[in-house]
């Protein structure tokens, strides 16, 4: 069984972006790298930095985890990035 986790970069022009992975480092050299697995919201945004990840129980929690934090106002991940925990709470 696969361990699933949340995570969001910071790019270059201090945009947030979300994701979930199995494997946060693979990940974040796929969005990095030009070989076309990256997301491509992330193409040219670089140098890209996980600032925030948190793990979840399967899949689907990690997606529903996903969209609730895409919702966020950008003050709000900022939040999350910055260890304001209390927020992930009422998103799960």
């Amino acid at each position: 069984m696969s361990k699933w986790s949340v995570y969001i970069i910071r790019c270059a022009n201090n945009a947030l972006y979300t994701g979930i992975t199995t494997d946060i480092e693979r990940r974040l050299q796929e969005h990095q790298g030009k070989n076309g697995k990256g997301a491509k919201a992330l193409k040219g945004k670089g140098p890209l930095q996980i600032v925030w990840h948190t793990t979840a129980k399967d899949r689907s929690h990690a997606s529903k985890l996903e969209y609730n934090i895409k919702q966020l106002s950008k003050a709000d991940k900022e939040r999350l990035v910055t260890g304001d925990d209390r927020l992930l709470t009422t998103l799960v």
